[in-house]
């Protein structure tokens, strides 16, 4: 079953925490799940939820600076290697460890460093800054079929604007998660996120 476009960001989770959050997202919808690396034991919460999730979950993490870091994500259970930068380091060790790797890129030659390096996808972070219009630019001298998702200033309340403007999916956090919320509130506001998202594609 193909995922949702839609990454959860649980920046701040704990281990303790972490199964049950994943748990909630996973029966929402949402099957793509990053832990990002300035979070209390990040390695531990990714560990925590790989092994209490299925095999189709992808779990992973997220504001990967350094090299040295893809291959805890990976020894942890992770897939995923999601960085706020281009990094073309940290994207060829994510590949070569047989990972998904997500780079953030701002610029049309951070995204072609990015694809030249070997990136699965493209984050735009922070959208808010590029825009819809500014997607919708770079994507006109991409390669075709090159997957951008909007970050940052994207979310259920303008999904629709995003996708009109050609991003393939998103990645979404403090909007779903943030430190302190209950497994169920999470489960709420995943349900409405994603409602929003097929309500947009739609």
């Amino acid at each position: 079953m193909p995922h949702l476009p839609l990454i959860a960001i649980l920046r701040g989770i704990t281990p303790a925490e972490a199964p049950a959050i994943a748990s909630v997202l996973v029966e929402a919808g949402i099957t793509q799940i990053e832990v990002p690396l300035n979070s209390p034991d990040p390695f531990d919460s990714i560990a925590a939820m790989a092994k209490s999730v299925g095999d189709d979950v992808v779990i992973g993490a997220g504001t990967v600076l350094a090299t040295d870091d893809v291959g805890r994500v990976r020894d942890a259970g992770g897939q995923l290697i999601v960085s706020p930068n281009c990094d073309q380091r940290v994207i060829m060790a994510t590949k070569a460890a047989g990972m998904a790797s997500w780079p953030g890129v701002m610029t049309p030659t951070e995204c072609f460093a990015a694809l030249k390096a070997g990136a699965d996808g493209l984050k735009i972070f922070p959208a808010s800054l590029l825009g819809p219009g500014g997607i919708q630019a770079i994507r006109a001298v991409l390669p075709a079929g090159t997957l951008v998702y909007a970050v940052g200033g994207a979310g259920p309340e303008n999904f629709d604007t995003w996708l009109k403007a050609s991003a393939d999916g998103f990645g979404i956090g403090s909007a779903l998660y943030k430190p302190g919320y209950a497994a169920q509130d999470v489960k709420a506001k995943a349900a409405h996120i994603v409602a929003a998202y097929h309500k947009a594609r739609a």
